[in-house]
């Protein structure tokens, strides 16, 4: 009985040598990761450029007086509207209506001689005929009639002179627009005149209103092709329609047209100036204000995919692709706008490739994936539509 207990342990130790000397059965290995992919997008996409630039007033005058004097009063109030014409500031008119009546009284005393002298050539005229006068004498009172007529044009410009001073005493808007604040107040001393007159103030028009930008040589070089190829007129030759968006707004609420577009290429920058004008009814856009431009660059067939869709390597924008034996890919794509939610892409994608749409974060580049097909569809249809079963 001892023997046979003896030889059961025996067996069981070796059962248990013989399982510690077995391996283990191997575990299988774990399913590819899923991700949705798809084609790009292919559609005809209008291109709208976008340039930054500021607001400019049409007409900006610096308000000067055009003679000199106290200020005698001010007609205006700071930051205010105001019209062509309206008037601002008056000079002392005192020493210039003195000057009015000095000059006409001088007229009358040219115009006195003058018929003084004219009555002494028609007297001498019978005279020079029966021989009582000698030529030389009779032309010596015309020349005299002539120099009074003379003296009688030029008193005439010294009063008409005097009558502008005197015009000028009040100083009026050059322009419609919103004045500035006066730089002088009344009592004050100014100077006036064409060299070194006091400033005292400023007017800005306000409608219409500008917007200037620079373009790089690159956007100059596209818009010529695109002229030349018919796609588009010339912003020099045609009023091209532009949208713009302030600061604080989202969309490209403010339409208007281009106006002007400069002749040379800055050389040192690259850049080109150009125009464009806007409608300023309620004077919301004040010049000095930054905006960004929208510009139609034409129409071009491009490759759309979203924007969840593109991935960030420093600098470098790519997206993941997968081929059909379901390995993943990279490529280096160019980005344009974005048309309905989604992203054009310039160049790096070809309409062909399966773009990973869902499930970028499980995508590793050389690494296998289940790809599950599924459409890709413009924001108003929802950015990204699950294939039919």
């Amino acid at each position: 009985m001892g023997r046979v207990i003896f030889l059961a342990i025996l067996l069981v130790m070796a059962n248990l040598l013989a399982g510690c000397d077995g391996k283990p059965a191997a575990s299988a290995a774990p399913p590819p990761p899923p991700v949705t992919v798809a084609r790009p997008m292919q559609k005809t996409v209008t291109e709208w450029n976008e340039f930054t630039g500021r607001f400019v007033a049409v007409a900006s005058v610096e308000v000067r007086a055009r003679v000199s004097g106290f200020i005698d009063s001010i007609h205006f109030k700071d930051g205010q509207v105001v019209k062509q014409g309206d008037l601002l500031f008056v000079i002392d008119p005192r020493p210039y209506k003195l000057a009015v009546e000095q000059s006409t009284a001088d007229v009358e005393r040219a115009k006195a001689k003058l018929d003084l002298a004219t009555l002494d050539v028609e007297r001498a005229e019978p005279l020079v005929r029966n021989q009582t006068l000698t030529g030389r004498e009779y032309d010596t009172r015309r020349s005299t009639q002539r120099d009074a007529a003379a003296q009688v044009t030029a008193a005439e410009a010294t009063l008409n002179q005097a009558k502008l001073n005197l015009e000028w005493t009040e100083v009026r808007a050059p322009t419609a627009g919103r004045v500035s604040d006066k730089r002088v107040d009344a009592g004050n001393l100014i100077s006036g005149g064409q060299v070194g007159a006091t400033l005292l103030t400023v007017i800005v028009s306000i409608d219409p209103i500008r917007f200037v930008f620079d373009g790089s040589e690159n956007d100059f070089l596209h818009y010529q092709r695109l002229s030349q190829a018919g796609g588009r007129p010339s912003s020099r030759d045609a009023p091209n329609p532009v949208s713009v968006k302030l600061a604080d707004e989202s969309d490209y609420k403010h339409q208007g047209r281009m106006d002007f577009v400069d002749n040379v290429v800055n050389p040192k920058t690259g850049t080109i100036r150009a125009r464009a004008i806007f409608e300023n009814k309620d004077g919301l856009l004040t010049p000095g204000f930054f905006g960004r431009l929208r510009l139609y660059g034409g129409e071009h067939d491009a490759l759309l995919v979203p924007d969840s869709a593109i991935a960030s390597d420093q600098s470098r924008k790519i997206v993941f692709t997968v081929a059909d034996d379901g390995t993943v890919g990279t490529k280096l794509v160019e980005l344009g706008p974005v048309e309905n939610g989604l992203r054009v892409i310039l160049s790096g994608l070809a309409a062909t490739d399966r773009v990973v749409i869902d499930g970028l974060q499980r995508a590793r580049p050389g690494q296998k994936v289940t790809a599950e097909e599924g459409k890709i569809a413009p924001a108003a249809e929802g950015k990204i539509a699950p294939a039919a079963p």
